[in-house]
């Protein structure tokens, strides 16, 4: 067989088909990515443009904390000795601002302050309304730092703006709350997804 082979016309036409081929497919391919990447680009359009900003929004205006302890008595309602417990707390009075900027009034249902500690987090439900004003009832030292508290049925209409303070009361030393990692509250609105609010001031103590 001559070095100088020549293929056949029936060869050449095999090879020719293969390269058409080739062609064609790469052309399926680039198309395929092409045809992908613009699915992608109009679902992401789609999402961005219909998104809506949160129906309610807030701010923490102040913060200030007040350690308490206490010591339980030494005797029962009927004089028996009892063994006296030692009790750490620390109450969290938080003033808040909260704004409705959807078009339907919306019901606040709850309020949870958060304190992260090295073993965990702890949380713990805020008293508002009658509920925070009896804590200055039991407390009357506290009386010169009373603050407007916020509503316990608080309702805000559309467009509305309101600002009260509450109250959080969590089982630790003083120690503990100095040490802690980090403090939020969420408030959870009824048929809303919860509003997480971090303090962008230091708390202070009273």
């Amino acid at each position: 067989m001559s070095l100088l082979h020549q293929k056949s016309s029936e060869e050449q036409d095999e090879a020719a088909r293969g390269e058409s081929f080739t062609r064609g497919t790469s052309h399926i391919v680039w198309a395929s990515i092409a045809a992908v990447a613009f699915v992608s680009v109009a679902i992401a359009v789609y999402f961005v443009a219909g998104e809506k900003p949160p129906a309610v929004t807030g701010e923490i205006l102040e913060v200030w904390a007040h350690p308490m302890h206490t010591t339980t008595p030494a005797f029962d309602a009927a004089g028996a000795a009892i063994p006296q417990d030692n009790v750490d707390q620390i109450l969290v009075f938080t003033r808040v601002r909260l704004h409705n900027q959807s078009s339907q009034p919306l019901y606040l249902l709850h309020i949870m302050a958060n304190v992260k500690l090295d073993d965990g987090l702890h949380t713990s439900y805020a008293a508002v309304g009658s509920q925070y004003d009896r804590v200055f009832v039991a407390y009357p030292e506290l009386t010169p730092y009373r603050s407007a508290a916020l509503s316990s049925d608080l309702a805000l209409a559309p467009g509305q703006t309101q600002e009260g303070t509450f109250v959080a009361s969590f089982r630790m030393t003083p120690q503990q709350w100095q040490a802690r990692k980090g403090l939020d509250y969420g408030f959870g609105f009824r048929y809303q997804p919860l509003l997480t609010l971090t303090p962008k001031a230091p708390v202070t103590e009273r």
